[in-house]
């Protein structure tokens, strides 16, 4: 695997291309989030609350796809419970979007005072002992900015990369999650160069909560089959990483975010990588319920289905290609 070179915002190289006209509107768009991030916290919240609510009323694809999740894995909340849920969730989702221009170009002062850290001993420990450690860091909307905060305040960190189309807005995050010295690897890299950096003591962030796809197992999430990748076990394994569960928490009213970790999970891994593949979607569950709204429900979780059985989704629509 190639380490990719930590770097800073303004020292990541432009690749001469991306100034090609077409690339402007999305130029535009990261220097408006840059800029919304200047602003207090308490504003991003609000204006972020509006579009997220906004979003509910235009996105009808994403918010058929939360629906259909909260109505799988909360089935026994009714029907209004559910829907309001919902555009709470959209609301949440405005405010994660805004945010991002906060971790893109906050200072550690300004990250310091925006996010409250909970029981960062339990990293704090592992590392001090010498002992590998996995941030087992699930889909909650607070995620990017949680993530900025780990690495400017508690520890640089090496994640899982995957390109995204917009090659702009790819450099950006790109370039923000390296600013504090962290590492990225991508998902096609060879897996031994992230072995040999978590046993040189650097965290690796782990999301485990994405659709498997084919290279899945089905394992129950709130209770439905899931296709789910089953490498956490393996990753722990092959480092004797203590596995952290971590998560992120935007506070009301813009009171800034909490990113809270848990104790690392006794006994774990086991020989058995369904079981531990099931207890982590148990790990994961245990926290929807202690803050559902935030939860990424517009993902489809659920989109790879067992043999035989019918999707859960509606199909896609296709882009007319222009002749």
């Amino acid at each position: 695997m190639k380490a990719r070179v930590p770097t800073s915002t303004s020292s990541l190289r432009t690749d001469p291309a991306l100034r090609h006209p077409r690339y402007w509107p999305s130029w535009v768009a990261v220097w408006i989030v840059l800029a919304l991030g200047r602003l207090p916290f308490p504003l991003i919240w609000a204006f972020g609350a509006v579009l997220g609510r906004v979003g509910y009323l235009l996105a009808s694809s994403r918010r058929v796809v939360a629906r259909r999740n909260v109505a799988l894995c909360l089935p026994s909340a009714g029907r209004l419970e559910r829907e309001r849920l919902i555009i709470a969730h959209f609301g949440w989702l405005g405010v994660s979007a805004l945010s991002q221009g906060v971790g893109w170009g906050a200072s550690r002062k300004r990250l310091a005072r925006l996010v409250r850290i909970e029981n960062r001993h339990y990293v704090d420990d592992c590392i001090a002992a010498g002992r590998p450690v996995i941030v087992l860091v699930p889909h909650f909307v607070g995620l990017e900015l949680g993530g900025a905060a780990f690495t400017a305040l508690v520890h640089s960190g090496i994640y899982m990369y995957q390109k995204i189309r917009n090659p702009v807005v790819d450099r950006q995050i790109r370039a923000a999650r390296q600013q504090y010295g962290s590492l990225s690897v991508e998902r096609q890299d060879d897996l031994r160069g992230l072995i040999r950096e978590m046993k040189k003591g650097t965290p690796f962030f782990y999301l485990p909560d994405q659709d498997g796809g084919r290279q899945g197992i089905f394992v129950p999430f709130c209770g439905v089959p899931a296709s789910t990748v089953p490498m956490l076990g393996r990753f722990a394994s092959m480092t004797d990483a203590a596995v952290i569960p971590t998560f992120a928490r935007f506070l009301p009213w813009g009171r800034g975010l909490e990113l809270r970790f848990a104790p690392p999970l006794a006994d774990f891994p086991s020989k058995d990588a369904v079981e531990d593949t099931v207890r982590m979607n148990a790990v994961i569950e245990d926290a929807i319920a202690t803050m559902p709204e935030q939860y990424f429900w517009v993902h489809r979780r659920f989109k790879t289905r067992p043999p035989g059985e019918a999707g859960l989704y509606p199909p896609k629509r296709r882009r007319r290609r222009r002749k």
